[in-house]
C-alpha cells in the first residue's frame, strides 16, 4: 500500500525581489536576477514552489584585499582593477557582482563620493550581470558616498548596503529617489530584523526591494545560532508575517574568509590538512549550511567555491 506524505500547507510565500535592469527597462545589464517566491521551506518540492533558485555573487573589492594566499592566488593579476576583476567573476560562473568599497574607508584609502560612483561606473561597463554595491562600513562615510553611488546607477535597479538599525535613512532616501533595493542587516536577531524591516517600509521603500542580511556565522562560528534565525524568518515568511517575508543574502566569503581553519597554516596545525584546501571547504560547507536554512544570494569569494556550490544547487533544485 502506497505511502501518503503529510504535507504542510502555507499560507503566504516569500516576496520575489529582481536586481538588475535591461535596456528596455532603462538600464544596460545583460541579464537580471530574480530572487525569492518561494511557498515551502527549502528544496522540499512536494510540498510547494521554488520558483527562483538561489544565486551566487562573487566579492570584489576596490582596493587589494587583505585575504589568504589561497584567495589571492585567483584574483593576484586584477586585485586593485575591481572592472577587470569583475570581469574574471563572471568568467568564474558568479550571477552577480558584490562590489564592497573598502577604499571609502577613512583608515584604507578614504576614497570621496566622486571616486566611488566612477568605481561602480566602470564595474557596470565591464560586465552585464547586475550589481550588489556595498559601503566600507563606516557609517558616516557610507552615508557620503552611497547617495552619490544611487545616483550615478540610476536605472540600473541596483542591490544597496548596508541599512542597519542605527544607520537606514540616508541609504534607504536613496533607494526610493533613484530606484534600487536595499539590504536590511540585523546583528543576527530576528526582532531586530522586523523592527529594521518595518522602519524601512515607513519610509515608503516597498517589501518587494528589501533583502534580509541576518550577518551569517562560518561553519564552526555561530553557525548552528545563525541557521536557527534564518530558519524561524523562513518559517515566519511563510506563515503569514509580511516583515519577515523578504528574501536573505549572505556574506559567506567574509565570515568564511576569517575564520582560524581558513588560514592557518599547515606548519602550524599539521593534522587540519592541505590550508589550501580548507579555504574552499570552509567557504562551500558554510554556504551549503545556509541553502538548507533558507538563503537566496550566497556571497562567496573563491572560485571552486563556487563551482561545488552550484552543483550543490543544481542538485537540490532537482525535482524527485
Amino acid at each position: 500500500m502506497p505511502v501518503e506524505l503529510i504535507k504542510e500547507r502555507y499560507t503566504t510565500k516569500v516576496t520575489e525581489l529582481t536586481i538588475g535592469a535591461t535596456k528596455a527597462e532603462g538600464g544596460t545589464r545583460t541579464s537580471t536576477v530574480t530572487v525569492g517566491g518561494d511557498s515551502t521551506l527549502p528544496f522540499l518540492h512536494f510540498e510547494g514552489e521554488m520558483p527562483h533558485r538561489p544565486v551566487i555573487a562573487m566579492e570584489v573589492w576596490d582596493i587589494v584585499p587583505e585575504w589568504n594566499a589561497e584567495l589571492m592566488r585567483n584574483i593576484k593579476d586584477v586585485a586593485g582593477d575591481p572592472a577587470a576583476w569583475a570581469q574574471k567573476c563572471v568568467s568564474f560562473g558568479a550571477d552577480l557582482i558584490y562590489l564592497k568599497l573598502n577604499g571609502a574607508d577613512p583608515e584604507r584609502g578614504d576614497a570621496g563620493p566622486d571616486k566611488c560612483a566612477e568605481t561602480v561606473k566602470k564595474v557596470l561597463a565591464a560586465v552585464g550581470v547586475p550589481l550588489i554595491v556595498v559601503g566600507c562600513g563606516v557609517d558616516e562615510k557610507d552615508n557620503e558616498i552611497m547617495p552619490a553611488v544611487a545616483e550615478a546607477a540610476a536605472g540600473e535597479n541596483l542591490l544597496l548596503g548596508v541599512a542597519k538599525q542605527e544607520n537606514y535613512k540616508t541609504l534607504t532616501a536613496a533607494c526610493m529617489v533613484h530606484k534600487h533595493s536595499i539590504i536590511a542587516q540585523s546583528p543576527i536577531d530576528i526582532n531586530i530584523a522586523k523592527q529594521l524591516n518595518i522602519l524601512i517600509t515607513e519610509m515608503n521603500l516597498p517589501l518587494s526591494r528589501i533583502v534580509i542580511d541576518p550577518s551569517v556565522g562560518a561553519l564552526g562560528y555561530g553557525i548552528e545560532y545563525t541557521y536557527s534565525i534564518m530558519e524561524r524568518m523562513r518559517i515566519g515568511a511563510l506563515t503569514g508575517d509580511k516583515m519577515l517575508s523578504m528574501p536573505i543574502i549572505c556574506a559567506i566569503g567574509y565570515e568564511a574568509g576569517r575564520a582560524k581553519e581558513s588560514n592557518a597554516p599547515e606548519e602550524e596545525f599539521p593534522g587540519w590538512g592541505d590550508q589550501a584546501e580548507r579555504t574552499v571547504l570552509w567557504e562551500a560547507m558554510t554556504a551549503a549550511a545556509f541553502l538548507q536554512a533558507g538563503g537566496h544570494i550566497f556571497v562567496l569569494r573563491h572560485p571552486r567555491s563556487v563551482e561545488l556550490v552550484r552543483r550543490s544547487i543544481d542538485q537540490l533544485m532537482t525535482k524527485a
